[in-house]
């Protein structure tokens, strides 16, 4: 089942102090235009993600659990696009794709630890509405700020742990050539295919990994929505109907988007595994995702929409801002 294949011959057993990616090899005459794309999409990501963590910072009526998670998976957005895409960019428009051993551990250590603490992150933001819609009256109790720092502090040293541990198990093993990873980053199948020796456990440890903390958290945010849809239809009105889900719309897009594309690449059957789909679903859960989060979240919820537009007419007439701000004293 899963997209590893038996490691290649090795011949000499020299050890690897680099490795080099192949990236998009494959699509030489592109390698121009996916620059520009993949830049154009990181900036989005950067500037989005930053401009709705800044708004819910400066409106206190967004201090709120639901925002405070939301803050959380903006920063935790910046940083996993930024694991990747710098480095992703430098090998598109030069020869130098090459990583130190210890380069790449490190770039593997980050990308696992944001992409782990998204999938407890996003649980816990499942959880926030299936309290506010089906215990409305004990939202503010369950809900403190307390209980939401430790949701957020735990889904942190998850991932911290899962990373440390995926690591150092990966690069306790050896790698004595070849050293051309084919991705365009150090994902943790593509380097096992390049180890030499046995790798049937790290290979038992991904899959554990995969069904503790990837398909654990999206079975609770399913567990959530399905009692949240309940609830919801047996409102009696239709605008609370409307109302609820629309709260809840914003998140559950950015779920399908981030767990759909993580599960196919990593739980599909090795029937249907090949590396350039591979790099391709990569590239749409770390560049694609992060940067439809922030559109998703302020094109679909009113209160950030409205947030933004205060913001942005502030930037644009800061002079009548502060008049109006006087005028108010």
């Amino acid at each position: 089942m899963m997209p590893y294949s038996e490691p290649l011959d090795k011949g000499n057993q020299t050890t690897v102090t680099e490795f080099i990616f192949v990236g998009f090899s494959w699509l030489v005459e592109l390698q121009a235009l996916l620059f520009a794309m993949v830049l154009s999409m990181y900036a989005v990501s950067l500037t989005g993600n930053i401009l709705i963590t800044a708004v819910i910072k400066a409106n206190p009526s967004l201090h709120t659990p639901m925002y405070f998670f939301l803050t959380n998976l903006s920063l935790l957005e910046i940083c996993y696009t930024t694991s990747i895409v710098p480095k992703m960019l430098v090998s598109l428009v030069s020869e130098n794709r090459r990583i130190s051993l210890w380069g790449c551990a490190t770039q593997m250590y980050f990308f696992t630890l944001f992409g782990i603490t998204e999938c407890c992150l996003l649980a816990a933001m499942a959880y926030d509405r299936y309290v506010a819609i089906c215990n409305p009256l004990r939202y503010a109790l369950v809900m403190r700020k307390g209980a939401c720092a430790q949701l957020a502090i735990a889904s942190w040293m998850v991932g911290m742990l899962v990373g440390l541990s995926q690591t150092s198990y990966v690069f306790s093993l050896t790698y004595c050539g070849p050293n051309r990873i084919n991705h365009f980053f150090c994902d943790i199948p593509p380097l096992l295919k390049l180890a030499c020796g046995d790798t049937s456990m790290n290979v038992l440890a991904v899959y554990l990994v995969a069904l503790l903390f990837i398909t654990s958290p999206f079975t609770l945010i399913l567990a959530s929505y399905l009692f949240i849809i309940t609830s919801v239809l047996r409102m009696p009105s239709a605008e609370g109907r409307r109302k609820a889900f629309s709260t809840c719309s914003s998140h559950l897009i950015v779920v399908l988007l981030f767990y759909g594309s993580g599960i196919v690449t990593y739980l599909r059957p090795k029937s249907s595994y090949s590396m350039e789909s591979d790099k391709l679903l990569a590239l749409f859960y770390t560049v694609v995702t992060s940067m439809l989060n922030p559109i998703v979240y302020s094109l679909r919820n009113k209160e950030v929409k409205e947030a933004l537009r205060r913001a942005l007419g502030r930037m644009m007439c800061p002079q009548q801002s502060g008049e109006v701000s006087q005028g108010n004293k």
